[in-house]
């Protein structure tokens, strides 16, 4: 039995040129920051490095966020309940927005909302604006949905 899968979006939400002082002298990594999604609910995401290019590290980073797929539940394109999480020097509240209000939010986090599917919602950022922890945070809030 063969089973379609669903086409998954892919969003690179950073990428990093990090050098590093060694013996010989320098050495040069990449790093890319990429979240997945597939509009229905699901969302995965990863850091991936390589010392080639961006290209090879977005490849690595998708291959892993597929591998780290979270299914989150939504209600007719909004969330349930408001909710809010903690990570690091962050903060999200997340709260569910009437029909026809659309995504209140900013940066890395509307990427998120829209890669999930979500219509409809009000997210407020709190505490640090770094990428990274934004995401991480906001993918906890999402998953204390009941």
């Amino acid at each position: 039995m063969l089973m379609d899968k669903k086409e998954l979006i892919e969003k690179v939400i950073d990428n990093k040129k990090v050098i590093k002082k060694v013996t010989g002298g320098n050495t040069q990594t990449f790093t890319s920051f990429v979240i997945v999604g597939d509009k229905e609910g699901k969302i995965g995401y990863a850091l991936g490095k390589s010392r080639q290019s961006y290209p090879q590290a977005t490849q690595r980073a998708v291959a892993k966020a597929k591998k780290k797929m979270v299914d989150l539940k939504l209600v007719n394109g909004t969330i349930p309940h408001p909710v809010s999480a903690k990570y690091k020097s962050s903060k999200i509240i997340v709260m569910p927005a009437p029909e026809g209000a659309g995504i209140i939010a900013g940066g890395a986090v509307r990427d998120i909302m829209s890669i999930i599917g979500v219509k409809n919602i009000s997210v407020k950022q709190l505490g640090s604006s770094n990428k990274f922890t934004n995401v991480m945070c906001t993918i906890k809030a999402l998953e204390m949905i009941k």
